[in-house]
């Protein structure tokens, strides 16, 4: 491994945690590093602590970090040599990064080829096909109509999914369990689809009862070399969206994992895949099923990185620079690592976004604990991006540690001014199916189902905590002095904007 930074400038085209995530790696390397931002993100963390930052304008990711030519002006402009996505946003768009590679610019990513394979669900599963990689059984073209997709369904037997060919985050997908339930089914996805990516192509595949999700790191250089590290288990969801995340897998051996990691390397290698991806899985009774293949970095990577001792983003850099993997593949976890998304949501009203204004903040911290954030006191949380604020992962020597410190983190955790998933969380961890590791996709939507209500432990120590708080800022208030009679403006503030521009521009 070289010694030098793979680039001498990186501008990141995101916000967030995870841009603040990547800053990180960069100031070890040495890497120089440019923010961009929208409107509401004007005092963000991102651009706190960027060497340069250059304002987008606008306020929705449409007018903002979805406007691909801006940022690659930028980019020239202020003469980076290299983009990182991150994830969301640009992140696995082909278009953007074509346009990057063309002007001479280094996308820190896989080929555009590789995500348009991968990023189509249905040219995926073909490809996959090809490559020998199990895939769940159902159609390799999309469905026409419902009545079309019926026909399928009835040659695989119902239940079946129905599921957008472009789509991603949960959207596009309906269970469809009897042909009385196709047409309406068919429609409704195939209009959310149309609306969320601009395809409402359609396919059918076999429902697979109580499944797993399970995920695949991989990593790829230039030279075509593909390495696998280890699995992530995904299964505690809401809405087919992740919110625990936690590596190793409590049901996967060591042999298991090299089949799995096998499998992986030839969906990789099958796109001739550059820097860090995701390949995953359906896992049932032994069995296990491509799903799809995230070409980018996952929200998830931390709890791998806890486990295999490895900087992932450090990785991409390298590999995207043209370095090679000095490593063979990651099988032996160190420990166990176990992530919560806290997203701004009210899990008593259908996780429903909670925005407003971050008025305390209390982070856990502690032996094996890491919080991947961009949250501040002040922080003004939007409805204009997505609603995860932060990622709470804890490592212990064996899992039993791991979800103990994570009880205790969730419990630390206060995030006054807003609601947070965090009570969920709690509950679902100390479930009875969590804890002995028997748990599916569908674990969460039975608990909410039930009736079973979020910690109440959670709760009361958290309205203490803020009952406390007002009553301290009531006091600090009576003795504050007039302000008018000196700057108004609060250190942090400025603070952060001495330190942008000690590293360059901010506009």
């Amino acid at each position: 491994m070289s010694e030098a930074p793979p680039f001498t400038k990186l501008l990141i085209a995101n916000r967030g945690e995870i841009a603040v995530r990547i800053l990180r790696t960069c100031r070890e390397l040495g890497i120089r590093t440019v923010a961009v931002y929208s409107e509401p993100d004007r005092q963000a963390l991102h651009v706190r602590y960027s060497d340069e930052a250059y304002a987008l304008g606008g306020k929705t990711p449409a007018e903002s970090y979805l406007r691909g030519e801006a940022i690659l002006e930028i980019a020239k402009k202020c003469g980076a040599d290299a983009i990182h996505p991150g994830f969301g946003f640009l992140a696995e768009n082909g278009e953007f990064a074509q346009s990057v590679i063309d002007a001479g610019i280094c996308f820190v990513g896989p080929s555009p080829h590789a995500m348009k394979v991968m990023g189509d669900k249905l040219a995926s599963r073909q490809a996959m096909v090809a490559t020998g990689v199990p895939v769940v059984p159902g159609a390799t073209e999309p469905s026409a109509d419902s009545t079309d997709a019926a026909e399928v369904a009835e040659d695989i037997g119902y239940p079946v999914m129905l599921k957008a060919s472009a789509g991603g985050g949960g959207k596009g997908i309906r269970i469809v369990r009897t042909s009385d339930e196709m047409e309406s089914a068919f429609n409704t996805a195939s209009g959310e689809a149309t609306s969320a990516f601009g395809d409402g192509r359609m396919y059918v595949e076999k429902f697979v009862e109580e499944p797993r999700h399970v995920e695949i790191q991989v990593l790829g250089d230039q030279s075509g070399k593909v390495v696998f590290v280890g699995e992530r288990e995904c299964s505690i969801q809401r809405r087919h969206q992740k919110l625990i995340e936690e590596s190793p897998c409590p049901v996967i051996d060591l042999e298991m994992r090299r089949r799995m990691g096998e499998a992986a390397v030839a969906a990789a290698k099958a796109v001739d895949y550059v820097t860090a991806g995701t390949v995953e899985f359906l896992w049932s009774h032994g069995e296990f099923y491509f799903l799809e293949m995230n070409t980018r970095i996952q929200v998830e990577h931390g709890i791998t990185e806890e486990v295999y001792g490895i900087d992932l983003i450090e990785w991409m850099l390298r590999t995207a620079a043209g370095e090679s993997l000095p490593f063979d593949s990651f099988e032996e976890p160190r420990g166990h690592s176990i992530e919560v998304r806290l997203n701004a949501e009210d899990p008593e009203k259908g996780f429903l976004p909670s925005i407003g204004k971050v008025n305390n903040l209390r982070l856990p911290g502690g032996p094996g604990v890491r919080v991947d954030s961009a949250l501040y006191r002040g922080m003004e949380v939007t409805p204009y991006y997505d609603s995860m604020l932060a990622k709470l992962i804890s490592t212990g020597p064996t899992r039993a540690h791991a979800i103990r410190r994570m009880e205790r983190m969730l419990r630390e955790l206060h995030v006054g001014g807003l609601t947070t998933s965090a009570s969920v969380a709690l509950e679902a961890i100390l479930s009875k199916e969590f804890q002995s590791g028997q748990y599916d996709t569908g674990t969460l939507e039975r608990m909410m189902e039930n009736g079973r209500s979020p910690d109440h432990s959670y709760r009361e120590t958290a309205a203490i905590i803020a009952a406390l708080h007002r009553h301290h800022e009531a006091k600090r208030q009576a003795m504050r002095p007039n302000e008018s009679e000196g700057s108004s403006q609060k250190p942090w503030v400025a603070l952060g904007r001495q330190a942008q521009m000690r590293g360059g521009a901010i506009r």
